[in-house]
């Protein structure tokens, strides 16, 4: 008798805990791809679970993010976006240009939220800016169209600049489109121009003693998410060498840079991660418009400037969004 009733009560007990385990709400995974590593892309992870909030997504409570780094290795990104395809995650974030292109070819189905500096339409991301008109949106940088503008502020602030010097990463499928518009750029503004490569860190070394060797006058350096990731490397190597360096993005000049502009790239993954909880919320992303910069920051590190000797004028002082003493 008292087994039977022990056992009577057992199965109440398991059965109580399926229906509790039962009634648990599934939540939705965003796979967060990127071709770099997680500690230097901190603010920026921030910055997209900002915008998941935004739309009302919280990490770890309605919503799971499943972040995989290619840590710097782009040959990797197909391999780790196909593991998100075969595990059917909700939303695909892929953060940069290399991300977003391998998640963009990996699936036709799986919505694809990106940030990219290229423009997405002459890349093929999407089929026009208003209307992505498939399952791929998010936020264009177009980092790629900025170098007559940096090299006009090189000139202000280096008008003596001749030979101007451009830092890519070779495995960037940005590169040669940023290469032809710094070369038409260079033609407009008389400067004489030379192209240096890198993709690790001792490529960035080498890199850096070859615009020494040149004796260039200043360096523009390519936006790219690896260089993102070495800004500290960068700057550093800048400040040894004595060069005169515009960044596109204003963690550099925060982190000692001489000068950086372009658009928010925190604000670009911030709305990256709005766009990625409206989808979740059974938005299309065919009929979200990709997201353009509306305003291009000037960002000046004062100090910099004078331990390299220049002294910013008055006029590009006034139009700096930002002066860091």
């Amino acid at each position: 008798m008292k087994r039977r009733l022990f056992m009577t009560l057992l199965g109440a007990a398991a059965a109580v805990s399926f229906a509790a385990y039962a009634q648990q709400p599934i939540v939705p995974v965003i796979g967060f791809l990127h071709s770099g590593s997680a500690k230097p892309n901190e603010i920026l992870v921030a910055a997209f679970r900002d915008g998941l909030k935004e739309a009302g997504y919280i990490d770890d409570k309605n919503v799971a993010i499943e972040f995989l780094w290619a840590d710097g290795r782009y040959d990797r990104l197909p391999e780790l976006v196909a593991d998100l395809v075969r595990r059917k995650v909700a939303v695909i974030f892929g953060a940069g240009p290399p991300a977003a292109h391998a998640a963009s070819a990996a699936t036709k189905t799986i919505p694809v939220v990106f940030v990219s500096g290229d423009d997405p339409v002459k890349s093929g991301l999407v089929a026009s800016l208003n209307r992505p008109g498939a399952n791929v949106t998010g936020a264009a940088m177009f980092t790629g169209q900025l170098a007559a503008k940096q090299l006009g502020l090189l000139r202000e602030l280096v008008p003596k600049a001749a030979l101007v010097t451009m830092l890519v990463n070779p495995r960037n499928p940005l590169t040669e489109a940023v290469i032809a518009d710094f070369r038409a750029a260079a033609a407009v503004t008389g400067h004489q121009i030379q192209i240096v490569n890198a993709s690790d860190e001792g490529e960035i070394n080498k890199a850096f003693a070859t615009v020494h060797e040149l004796h260039a006058d200043a360096l523009i350096v390519g936006a790219d998410p690896y260089f993102f990731a070495r800004n500290e490397q960068l700057v550093a190597l800048a400040a040894r060498y004595a060069v005169p360096a515009i960044f596109e993005f204003r963690e550099f000049a925060v982190a000692g840079g001489l000068m950086s502009y372009g658009a928010s790239i925190s604000d670009g993954y911030r709305q990256a991660g709005v766009y990625a909880g409206r989808i979740l919320k059974g938005a299309s992303p065919a009929d979200l418009p990709v997201l353009q910069p509306t305003k291009f920051e000037l960002v000046i590190n004062l100090k910099t400037a004078k331990a390299l000797g220049l002294t910013p004028s008055p006029g590009l002082l006034a139009i700096a969004d930002e002066v860091i003493e």
